[in-house]
């Protein structure tokens, strides 16, 4: 009896266990459906399923950081909001609608112009006659009226707060003291585009910067220069401005003052200043390609004016001028100068083919608000 009693007893557990398996695991089941009914707020969030969440939208940036809560380290994700997108400064160009002007050259400049500087005949020209501000080219005209002056170039100037640009507030390698002869301030002003240096010629001119000034309007008029007005001898104000045709003019007489030729077309030189050497180097590579054969150069740059170039050059046996302005991009003017030296290559021996020199020939208007096309 005592043996079919504990059989008994035996399959009695047996048939309880599985019963009671299926009772728990009902249980947990139940136990989960609450859990995910719980509302969000109160679910905690793995480290992995937050860091899905940040891959998964794109547009949204999680920091991690490390803060103290209730006087225990926690870690910490907060969104960060992305920087916004840059915006382009537009130019007196683009405001003019220049930059809308096409031409077959495709060039990124909004102002192109090319002569023969012997014949003076116009090889190419677009938006030729508006005037716009130049930038540094205006270190051109002060070089020219240094030179012009008869001024010693052996007299050591120095450079005080005066000649510090507190307009653009542009860098500049001669601190305020440096002492230097005008021949090399010239130099780096015309090769390295130094405004402090320029600031300097024009503040030592007899008269002080406002003669200076003066003297080099005076010259604009007595170039035939009409569109062109100066009112610094570096080009950092925006009211320096000038007109491609102007330009090539005052290229044109620059290129016959030796001084100028060879200090703008360094690619390289070493000046002394306070009585310790200093490299500085040309703006403008081009000067240094042994297939180009440059004469004279400036270049330029500020907001307002784009990306300038003023250049005389030896293309297939003939002097050229050219001059660009409001450039697009830092190498766009030099794209833009060999796309027209591969043109001019191009070129028959007779002239511009019929074809291109009737659509070469492009002007608008300042004050216009679209491009005009004239034959």
């Amino acid at each position: 009896m005592i043996k079919l009693a504990l059989v008994a007893a035996m399959s009695m557990v047996l048939m309880l266990q599985p019963a009671e398996a299926a009772t728990k695991s009902k249980a947990r089941a139940t136990a989960t459906k609450r859990v995910k009914a719980k509302p969000a707020k109160l679910v905690k969030v793995k480290r992995t399923d937050l860091a899905k969440a940040i891959a998964a939208d794109n547009r949204k940036q999680m920091v991690r950081r490390i803060a103290m809560v209730h006087g225990k380290r926690r870690v910490v994700y907060s969104p960060v909001r992305r920087a916004a997108p840059a915006v382009a400064l537009l130019t007196a160009g683009d405001l003019a609608g220049l930059n809308r002007t096409p031409d077959p050259l495709d060039l990124r400049s909004s102002v192109a112009y090319v002569i023969d500087q012997s014949s003076s005949e116009v090889l190419f020209e677009k938006n030729s006659s508006v005037a716009l501000p130049i930038a540094s080219i205006t270190k051109l005209m002060t070089g020219l009226v240094v030179v012009q002056a008869g001024q010693s170039l052996d007299d050591v100037l120095t450079i005080t707060d005066a000649d510090v640009d507190k307009l653009k507030f542009s860098s500049s390698r001669l601190p305020v003291g440096t002492r230097m002869t005008r021949g090399n301030l010239l130099h780096i002003a015309l090769m390295s585009s130094e405004n402090r240096a320029a600031a300097a010629l024009g503040r030592n001119y007899p008269g002080g910067i406002t003669a200076f000034v003066a003297a080099m309007n005076a010259k604009a008029r007595a170039l035939g220069m009409s569109d062109t007005h100066y009112v610094d001898s570096s080009g950092l104000s925006s009211q320096n401005v000038s007109s491609a045709r102007d330009l090539a003019k005052l290229a044109t007489v620059a290129h016959q003052e030796p001084l100028l030729r060879q200090y703008s077309t360094d690619p390289s030189y070493v000046v002394e200043a306070s009585g310790r050497p200093m490299n500085f180097h040309t703006t403008n590579y081009l000067v240094g390609m042994p297939d180009w054969n440059i004469g004279l150069q400036k270049t330029g740059f500020i907001n307002e004016a784009g990306r300038c170039l003023v250049m005389q050059a030896m293309i297939q046996g003939r002097n050229v001028i050219m001059v660009f302005l409001d450039s697009k991009g830092k190498q766009s003017r030099t794209a833009d100068a060999g796309r027209m030296r591969k043109w001019l290559e191009a070129l028959a021996p007779s002239g511009i083919p019929a074809a291109a020199a009737a659509a070469v020939p492009v002007t608008v208007s300042a004050a216009a608000t679209a491009p005009v096309m004239v034959q």
